[in-house]
């Protein structure tokens, strides 16, 4: 830093390093949003902080704690509109306003019903320089699963796979262990640890028999869950063995026999109805009910027919993709996509600023699909 610096260059800077610390909560705070906090003397940062755990102090009490008697008359930098409720913590403006801030600058606005405006407003009443839209673009690009629950009740859909370089997620016999190489592995654990829940189709679960745990564990548990209309899923499966140790949901159609219900529920399984006469409305009956349980993140695994319905429905969020450099063939080998599938090219989905890595042997990518307005 210098002191050449314009003050719009400064607020950038600041708000800057307040979305790297917000970072730090993901996997942590959900059902919250992502929240960091500088407070700064001109080019000095004099208090950090952010929201570590949900339930937990907030980004400006942790920053304003570290910054003490010296944030009187200094500036906040904070990603997102500071709380003006009593939660399950006091509200931040107050902590604000005690501790003599002059000038808060905040990235994003929030649209939390109880907030929106609200914390803004109350600061600018009380005397205070009050700057929004500081890098809002990437504050709300951070915080897009939070305000996506927040504007439509519906977590985030993040959809993964593993598949060949000639597009194969199989063979044509089913053979699937290993497509990908233990370094990618690594990272779908990561992802499985930071995810409200994780979510399969009955044929994955039956060719696969997965266990859909981190290994090692994350900061969340996932609940586990399984689309399977008919309640057929087998007592002898990994999934269902371990259902009181770890969440299980089997989400069933109306058709599904009381006998098979119980079955389930009677080994730990919650079981969870779905209405509709399609696989899609089922599933969109599956997903207003995780929303309704605030979960922020949803993790697809597959198969091509729970992802085919997503991508048909325009239901996918995020893509985390490993491509082996293997090649298959076969007619009858799957793809990680089945459904109805587009029409024209112009209308294929595509990704916004996609990244590209090599992961051990493998090529991973990912990036969040853009979606017309």
């Amino acid at each position: 830093m210098t002191g050449e610096m314009d003050q719009a260059e400064l607020d950038a800077w600041h708000m800057r390093r307040a979305l790297e610390l917000a970072a730090q909560g993901q996997g942590h705070v959900e059902p919250n949003p992502m929240v960091g906090c500088v407070v700064a003397r001109g080019a000095e940062t004099i208090g950090e902080g952010w929201h570590r755990r949900f339930g937990g102090p907030h980004a400006e009490v942790e920053a304003l704690r570290i910054a003490g008697r010296r944030a009187a008359g200094a500036t906040l930098y904070v990603t997102l509109e500071p709380c003006c409720h009593q939660g399950k913590t006091p509200p931040c403006t107050r902590a604000i306003l005690e501790a003599g801030i002059r000038r808060v600058v905040v990235a994003a606005s929030d649209p939390f019903p109880q907030v929106h405006g609200r914390g803004i407003a109350e600061l600018s009443q009380a005397g205070l320089d009050v700057e929004l839209g500081v890098l809002q673009p990437k504050a709300r690009a951070l915080n897009a699963p939070y305000l996506k629950l927040i504007r439509t009740g519906r977590p985030w859909i993040l959809a993964k796979w593993a598949m060949t370089l000639d597009g194969k997620i199989a063979t044509r016999t089913g053979s699937s262990r290993w497509i990908s190489g233990p370094e990618s592995r690594k990272i779908v654990h990561v992802l499985r640890g930071r995810v409200d829940a994780i979510v399969v189709g009955r044929e994955t679960a039956l060719r696969d028999d997965p266990l859909l745990t981190a290994r090692p564990p994350g900061p969340r548990t996932a609940l586990r869950v399984v689309c399977d209309t008919g309640a057929s899923l087998e007592s002898e499966s990994q999934l269902v063995r371990t259902a009181r140790e770890t969440p299980l949901l089997v989400a069933v159609g109306r058709e599904a026999a009381q006998a098979r219900r119980r079955r389930l529920r009677d080994v730990g399984c919650e079981v969870l109805v779905c209405g509709g006469a399609t696989h899609a409305a089922r599933l969109d009956a599956l997903l207003e009910e995780l929303g309704r349980r605030r979960m922020t993140n949803v993790l697809v695994e597959g198969g091509g027919r729970l992802l085919g319905s997503l991508s048909d429905t325009s239901r996918i969020d995020e893509v985390h993709v490993f491509i082996a450099l293997k090649l298959l063939g076969g007619d009858a080998a799957p793809s990680p996509i089945a459904g109805e599938g587009i029409e024209q090219l112009s209308r294929a989905l595509s990704l916004e600023t996609p990244e590209v890595e090599q992961v051990g042997s493998d090529v991973y990518i990912h990036g969040r699909v853009i979606h017309e307005q």
